[in-house]
């Protein structure tokens, strides 16, 4: 449902980041909107720079799995799935599509890294940073670990276009049993409704807040 309103919102010049994407498809079917917006502004006679960016998660995909994979495979998901997304992301700035939209001056849509911060205790607290850093992303790192980056992370080497060892570990999944297809969907519907719980909370603490102030005045 959301892919026609981030159009939309693209072609009215409306910055989106798409958020709550767990794999490949989805930030490909988001980067189709994305471009969609983009192509109907230049056919529009519309300036093409709108900001967007597509918010990848990745711990939890691992916190999903960790009790239910060799301890060779821990800590190893979440980066598999964001290089291969990432590889996709590279291939569509390179694509013929892409280009003539940047000739005409449009901005890529930014791959971002969100829920970075590492959640296994055995894991290094730098674990997604270092194994994502990759030119034309953004790392939403929580404050703790990028504190630990400053502290004692050393980068090395980037994140290869072309996604690296990512289907060699993924395979290695499925052979695990772990289903990737079904478990991004299952992530993306709890991450869906934990975001409208957080809201709904909200929501109903502004409410509380404004009939408390009412009160008061009278």
């Amino acid at each position: 449902e959301g892919l026609p309103a981030i159009e939309e919102a693209i072609l009215a010049g409306i910055p989106i980041n798409v958020t709550l994407l767990f794999s490949r498809e989805h930030y490909l079917a988001a980067a189709e909107a994305f471009l969609r917006g983009i192509e109907r502004r230049i056919e529009a006679g519309l300036k093409p720079v709108v900001g967007s960016v597509g918010s990848v998660f990745v711990s939890r995909w691992d916190s999903a799995v960790m009790s239910k994979v060799p301890d060779s495979l821990r800590g190893q998901l979440g980066i598999a799935i964001a290089k291969r997304t990432y590889k996709a992301y590279r291939g569509l700035l390179a694509s013929p599509r892409w280009q003539r939209v940047f000739n005409a001056g449009a901005r890529p849509q930014r791959l971002l890294w969100a829920s970075t911060g590492t959640k296994d205790p055995k894991a290094s607290d730098v674990l997604y940073i270092k194994a994502l850093a990759a030119p034309f992303t953004v790392n939403t790192m929580p404050e703790g670990t990028l504190n630990a980056l400053a502290d004692h992370g050393e980068l090395g080497t980037i994140l290869p276009a072309d996604g690296g060892d990512c289907e060699e570990v993924l395979a290695r999944f499925a052979q695990a049993g772990v289903d990737v297809d079904a478990l991004a969907a299952q992530l993306q519907d709890e991450g869906a409704k934990s975001f409208v719980k957080s809201w709904n909370d909200l929501m109903a603490v502004i409410s509380s807040k404004s009939a408390a102030l009412e009160a008061v005045t009278r």
